[in-house]
C-alpha cells in the first residue's frame, strides 16, 4: 500500500490543481506495488494513469482552440476562421441524415470515453449532394454545437500552378489541423478529390491528391476533417475508404419544403397561404432555392409597404426562381 508520505503528496499536489505531480506520485505507488509483487495492481494503477493523462491532454486541447484570426504566414491566405452559434435544432434534415449528424457530435462530445476502449470517434466525414442541399451549413452546425472554430480550407489559395507548391500548402493546413482544433472544411472537394485516371488530369492534381490521402490517413488530431462535394461520381475510390463516414444529401420533398417555408415565414402576417400547393409549385428547387424566395417574397412586400404577406406573393417568386433554374440547366 502507499506509504503515509506518497498518500499526503497525493493530496497536496490534487488541492494545488499540480497534475505532473500527482502522475508522478501516483506511478511511485504503482512501482513500489509491483515490487511487493502485487504485479496486476500495479499494472491496473499504471492504465488509470495513462488514461487520466490521455484525458487531461484533450481536455486541455479542446479548452483552448488557439484563434488565428491573426495566422501567421501562408496560413493567412489558405485558412478563414469563423466562431459559428448555428445548431443542429436550426435544419431541417431527412431522419438518416439527422441521425448520422447526431452520432458523430455524439462521439465527438465523448471522445474520452472511447479512447477508454481503444477506439476512435468519427472525425473524418465527407458529405456529398446537390447544391444548396445543407452541406456548407452542416459544417456550421458541427462546429457550433462542439463549441469550436470553424476553418475554411481556401482551395483558391492552395491550388497553384507551381510544381509541389500545392502539396507544400496543403502540409501547412494539415500541421494546423494537428495543432489547433476545429472543424476543417475543405467545400468543392472534387478540385482536388477526382480521380487519378480522368483522361483530363494533370500530374500535379496526381501528386496533390495522394499527398492528401497520405496526410488524411496519418492524421490522429482532435481536429474534425469535412469534406464536400457536388459531384462524388467523380471522387477517387481511395478517397472514400479514408472517411470516417459519407453523408448524402438530397433535395427536400414535400414536407420537408412546407417546414422550410413555414420557418421563414413565423414572423409575418399570412392570408390565403396553401402550403401543399406552394410544396408543389416548389418542387425540384433545392433549400438554399426555397429560403431565397422566401427571402425575396418578404422583401417585395416590405418595399411595397404591405402589411401580408399571401400564397400568391411566394408561389410567383418560387415559379420565377424555378424558371431560372430550368432555363441554366437547359445551357448547360
Amino acid at each position: 500500500m502507499a506509504s503515509a508520505e506518497q498518500i499526503k503528496a497525493l493530496l497536496k499536489s490534487h488541492i494545488d490543481g499540480d497534475d505532473g505531480h500527482f502522475f508522478s506520485v501516483a506511478m511511485q505507488v504503482a512501482a513500489h506495488e509491483a515490487k511487493l509483487g502485487h504485479g496486476k495492481f500495479a499494472d491496473e494503477l499504471r492504465a488509470m494513469v495513462d488514461t487520466a493523462k490521455s484525458r487531461r491532454s484533450f481536455e486541455l486541447n479542446a479548452r483552448k482552440p488557439i484563434p488565428i484570426s491573426q495566422p501567421r504566414g501562408d496560413l493567412t491566405n489558405l485558412l478563414e476562421v469563423s466562431y459559428p452559434t448555428s445548431r443542429l435544432s436550426n435544419m431541417i434534415l431527412d431522419d438518416i441524415v439527422g441521425e448520422r449528424l447526431v452520432r458523430i457530435i455524439r462521439e465527438q462530445k465523448n471522445i474520452t470515453k472511447i479512447q477508454e476502449y481503444g477506439l476512435a470517434p468519427r472525425r473524418k466525414i465527407l458529405l456529398v449532394g446537390p447544391p444548396g442541399t445543407g452541406k456548407t451549413m452542416t459544417a456550421s452546425v458541427l462546429a457550433g454545437e462542439l463549441g469550436i472554430p470553424l476553418f475554411l480550407v481556401r482551395l483558391d489559395a492552395l491550388i497553384t500552378k507551381y510544381m509541389g507548391e500545392t502539396a507544400a500548402k496543403l502540409r501547412q493546413v494539415f500541421e494546423a489541423i494537428s495543432s489547433m482544433r476545429g472543424i476543417y472544411f475543405f467545400d468543392e472537394f472534387d478540385a482536388i478529390g477526382s480521380q487519378r485516371g480522368l483522361a483530363n488530369d494533370i500530374g500535379e492534381i496526381r501528386r496533390v491528391l495522394n499527398s492528401f490521402l497520405q496526410m488524411l490517413e496519418q492524421d490522429n488530431s482532435y481536429s474534425v476533417i469535412v469534406a464536400a462535394t457536388n459531384h462524388p461520381e467523380i471522387l477517387d475510390y481511395a478517397l472514400f475508404r479514408r472517411f470516417d463516414d459519407v453523408v448524402e444529401y438530397g433535395l427536400p420533398n414535400q414536407q420537408q419544403i412546407i417546414m422550410t417555408l413555414e420557418s421563414r415565414l413565423v414572423n409575418f402576417k399570412l392570408d390565403k397561404i396553401r402550403w401543399d400547393h406552394l410544396a408543389e409549385v416548389a418542387e425540384g428547387l433545392n433549400y438554399a432555392e426555397i429560403v431565397r424566395s422566401v427571402e425575396d417574397a418578404i422583401k417585395d412586400t416590405i418595399i411595397h409597404d404591405r402589411e401580408i404577406i399571401t400564397g400568391d406573393d411566394v408561389q410567383k417568386i418560387l415559379e420565377e426562381r424555378k424558371m431560372v433554374r430550368n432555363s441554366r440547366f437547359a445551357l448547360s
